[in-house]
C-alpha cells in the first residue's frame, strides 16, 4: 500500500521558519523524484521545488527559490522542505507528491499540511 504523510505544518510569524517531512511508503524510494507543491486560498496548486531520484538535482519555483531548500534521506525514505523567511503569501496547503523517474507526472500524493504565515 502506497502512503505519503506529511507533517510539520503549522502556524508562524513572518520571517520563521518550518521545515515539513514526507515520509514515503510502498514504493521504491531510491527510483522516486519527489516534489513538494502548494495550493493557497482561492488559487490553483502550483509548484513549489522538486528533486531528483539522486538527490542530485533540486528545481524551485521563483517564489521560493533562495529560502526553502528541498532534500531527501533514503535512509528514512523521507523527503524535506526546510522553509525559511517565510512571507504571509507562503500560506498554503503543502503537498508532497512522488514519482518513478521515468514516467512524466506526479502520480503519488500526500494529504496535505497547512502552513499559515500571519503578518
Amino acid at each position: 500500500q502506497v502512503q505519503l504523510v506529511e507533517s510539520g505544518g503549522g502556524l508562524v510569524q513572518a520571517g520563521e521558519s518550518l521545515r515539513l517531512s514526507c515520509a514515503v511508503s510502498g514504493l521504491t524510494f531510491s527510483a522516486l523524484d519527489m516534489g513538494w507543491f502548494r495550493r493557497a486560498p482561492g488559487k490553483e496548486r502550483e509548484f513549489a521545488a522538486t528533486i531528483s531520484r539522486s538527490g542530485g538535482s533540486t528545481s524551485y519555483s521563483d517564489s521560493v527559490k533562495g529560502r526553502f531548500t528541498i532534500s531527501r534521506d533514503i535512509a528514512k525514505n523521507t523527503v524535506f522542505l526546510q522553509m525559511n523567511g517565510l512571507k504571509p503569501e507562503d500560506t498554503a496547503v503543502y503537498y508532497c507528491a512522488v514519482k518513478y523517474y521515468w514516467v512524466a507526472a506526479y502520480a503519488y500524493w500526500g494529504q496535505g499540511t497547512q502552513v499559515t504565515v500571519s503578518s
